[in-house]
């Protein structure tokens, strides 16, 4: 399988052109199928085989400063342990060993690090019934989602930021003539030269929830425009990323490259080892999804370096009115979107905005409390059959979820209380339905901040009109990275839309079909803004990937 940069170059140069034109285009397009049936049929059971294979073992990437320690202590929410130990590394020997590694990758050049990004996309995909079930036993996410996530999408996400890592390191020629008049003489000419130089290593902090979807674009955006990469992964979720950090390492090493360019940094119990990272002189970016707690502590601290954070928003809904053909099937869609992975997505609908007048279904007035009871209906309805459930609400990863779930059981009016689902296959997982609550858009202080999880508040307001600029007001203030809209006016969607380029989050309108408010797609939908406080940057387009190099240039006379 080793091939020379050239090789690298001729196999993926068709395919760098093709996510080129897509994020030009904004049309559909991917590299990587998400459906299960593209893959050979044994790959399923091989990456099974693997995956227990693992189970047990120190996971060795034969990385500089790896200082004998061996951490882990990873459990599935699906209530088993994994077992599997990483080599603890020290920053003192590492963070040199990477920055020695800086120049051969530098004086590469972007085509030839993009090819190598894209073998390494292209391996994952290879291997992604493996990327899945780490995925799985560490996110919580059901085995299809997980394959899909954190699988074939994550990758299409990674080809993305690669495609605008080169665009823009091709925004200029890399030499000219500079030829200037100088009247009755020669003219002045000097010959110039530019080189795209890198920031330095790239600081990517793992999430526990989507450890390759939100990994992916920062880690590929800082390795196509010539830095190195230091993954710190979530204690919880460290196995896709192990993965992800091994192949990039093969892959590295069989083009030439010292594979310390990409390096994983796991971490101790209660070490907190990202702000010790986050703080070092040659960290120069740093990646973050996460709280708003420690994203505003990197924006605060890691002066040193350009950071990119994604933290909590406030996800909208403003519901309006809606055709009576339609309805029905809003309400599946809103019961599906408010369920999917147990709502643990920065994406999913918190704040579900209904005039206390009510709303219009065809020529039928439903108020408030009506459709409440619609919605809640439908969630029963989705998740009725527990085998189906928990192929749509995956389990809980983390304990804080349901002791949220606890202290909103006595917020307001529920209108769909949560409970226990026994997994039919993990009988130990823990999976909880959602909690549906009632409140007034006078109980801000309830609504104004993020409930991560399956929770989420029906707000009545005095017109659709105050739902908007509630929506608005809320989200200017606190952040979101999706929003939406169901109304049959269109003067509605247009002040929904007026107030979303106000607000700065992502609108969705009368969405009824296979696509969901909380899904965005790569080469095509950006995934957050960067306009409200939820996040700085977006997945992904040329603000995200210009500020990790910077031109440098010498001169000459020519």
């Amino acid at each position: 399988m080793t091939a020379t940069v050239d090789e690298l170059i001729a196999r993926h140069r068709p395919t760098l052109d093709a996510a080129l034109g897509a994020i030009r285009s904004r049309e559909y397009y991917t590299r990587f199928p998400e459906n299960a049936k593209a893959y050979p049929a044994e790959a399923k059971e091989q990456a099974q085989a693997a995956f227990e294979a693992r189970r047990g073992t120190t996971w060795s990437l034969g990385e500089a400063g790896a200082d004998g320690t061996t951490v882990g202590g990873e459990i599935s929410p699906y209530g088993f342990e994994l077992g599997i130990g990483y080599e603890h590394v020290d920053p003192d020997v590492l963070l040199p060993a990477m920055q020695a590694a800086l120049p051969a990758w530098r004086d590469t050049g972007g085509e030839a690090r993009a090819a190598v990004c894209i073998e390494i996309l292209d391996r994952l995909n290879a291997r992604s019934f493996e990327v899945a079930l780490t995925a799985m036993h560490t996110t919580g996410q059901a085995y299809m989602m997980a394959f899909q996530a954190a699988g074939p999408n994550a990758q299409d996400r990674g080809l993305e930021a690669v495609a605008y890592g080169y665009s823009a390191l091709n925004a200029h020629p890399d030499k000219a003539v500079w030829e200037k008049p100088s009247g009755r003489g020669e003219p002045t000419r000097l010959a110039k030269k530019w080189i795209a130089a890198p920031r330095g290593v790239a600081l990517v902090v793992g999430c526990n929830t989507f450890p390759t979807w939100n990994g992916y674009p920062g880690l590929f955006a800082s390795l196509v425009t010539g830095n190195a990469v230091l993954v710190k992964p979530h204690p919880f979720a460290v196995a896709p990323l192990a993965l992800t950090v091994e192949i990039a390492r093969e892959v590295l090493a069989e083009a030439g490259f010292p594979p310390d360019l990409v390096a994983l940094a796991p971490e101790a119990k209660d070490e907190g080892l990202a702000k010790t990272l986050a703080l070092r002189p040659e960290v120069r970016i740093i990646d973050f999804t996460g709280s708003n707690e420690f994203g505003d502590w990197l924006e605060a601290n890691a002066r040193q370096a350009q950071v990119y954070t994604e933290k909590a928003g406030i996800n909208t809904i403003i519901v309006d009115s809606f055709r009576e053909d339609e309805y029905k099937a809003a309400l599946g869609h809103l019961a599906f979107s408010l369920s999917l992975y147990t709502a643990q997505m920065c994406t999913t609908p918190q704040n579900i905005l209904v005039p206390r007048t009510g709303i219009r279904v065809g020529d039928e007035l439903k108020s408030p409390d009506d459709f409440a009871a619609d919605l809640a209906g439908a969630v029963e309805k989705l998740l009725g059959d527990d085998a189906r459930a928990t192929a749509i609400l995956g389990a809980v990863v983390n304990p804080f979820i349901l002791e949220r779930l606890d202290r909103a059981a006595n917020v307001g009016k529920t209108v769909l209380a949560t409970r226990t689902v026994t997994h039919p296959e993990f009988p130990d997982a823990t999976v909880r339905t959602p909690l549906i609550a009632a409140v007034d858009a006078t109980d801000a202080d309830v609504y104004t901040h993020e409930w991560f999880g399956p929770i989420s508040f029906i707000i009545s307001t005095d017109s659709t009109q105050d739902s908007i600029n509630v929506y608005r007001d809320s989200v200017k203030a606190h952040g979101a990275l999706t929003a939406a809209v169901y109304s049959t006016s269109e003067d509605v969607i247009a002040a929904a839309e007026e107030a979303t380029w106000d607000a700065g989050a992502n609108l969705s309108i009368n969405l009824v079909g296979p696509i969901y408010v909380n899904q965005s797609a790569a080469f095509s939908d950006y995934h957050g803004t960067g306009a409200n406080p939820a996040a700085n940057a977006t997945y992904a387009d040329h603000a995200f990937v210009a500020g990790r190099f910077r031109f440098i240039q010498s001169r000459r006379p020519a």
